[in-house]
């Protein structure tokens, strides 16, 4: 027995009236999941897709920080504090902000 013959030999498929054609309602649920995954995508998919600050952004948010905060937060945005900022931030003082500004600027402002 071939392939077409055995294609031949099968009974046509019955299907109940209703489930040949969607009704109204049927297609109202089927948008209403639709939506619903889709929100529930983009709350999954949400956080990954923001835009995150860039260095500059972050750095000119620790302006407001006392300075041996500031040179911390610098530290820890940039990896590593810029070579200028290092014996700084062992000073018994610490540096004015017109000084970790100009710092900070040469690295990532070029």
């Amino acid at each position: 027995m071939t392939r077409e013959d055995l294609l031949e030999a099968l009974a046509p498929i019955r299907l109940p009236a209703a489930m040949r054609v969607l009704e109204g309602r049927e297609m109202l649920a089927l948008l209403g999941l639709g939506l619903l995954a889709a929100a529930l995508i983009a709350l999954v998919l949400g956080p990954l897709l923001t835009r995150r600050a860039s260095i500059r952004q972050r750095l000119r948010a620790t302006r407001d920080l006392p300075a041996g905060e500031r040179l911390l937060a610098i530290a820890r945005i940039t990896g590593r504090l810029p070579p200028d900022l290092r014996e700084a931030a062992y000073r018994a003082t610490p540096p004015n902000a017109d000084e970790i500004e100009r710092a900070s600027r040469r690295r990532f402002h070029r």
